[in-house]
């Protein structure tokens, strides 16, 4: 069992930066995919980036490519997302959520496929 604890969430003006992090606990994470996925007030749960932990590949939704970079400390068993150039339209509740990785990439990107969520971090952009 996967525990996930996000943590780095706040208040922005656009065109800022923020770092959330993502602590996991449970066992090993080797055999796991690492996403954070987000949900604005009122819209449906986005995929935002994710990447497994056997490898360095790492996938980004197009709305975030160029500005977010997922990253992790193996050793720490920690995850980020190094969020630049903020947009209003990146407000949202930032959850990192965890799935047992089987190898399809196209999975990564489908937020109903990941068994295991923090409780969310609130980042709200100011225009």
């Amino acid at each position: 069992q996967v525990q996930l604890v996000e943590s780095g969430g706040g208040l922005v003006q656009a065109g800022g930066s923020l770092r959330l992090s993502c602590a996991a606990s449970g066992g090993s994470l080797s055999t796991y995919v690492m996403g954070w996925i987000r949900q604005a007030p009122g819209k449906e749960r986005e995929f935002v980036a994710a990447m497994p932990w056997s490898n360095i590949n790492t996938y980004y939704a197009e709305s975030v490519k160029g500005r977010f970079t997922i990253s992790r400390d193996s050793a720490k068993n920690t995850m980020f997302l190094h969020m630049n150039s903020l947009e209003p339209e990146d407000t949202a509740v930032y959850y990192c959520a965890a799935d047992r990785d089987y190898g399809y990439s196209a999975n990564y990107y489908l937020p109903q496929l990941y068994d295991y969520w923090g409780q969310g971090t609130q980042v709200t952009v100011s225009s």
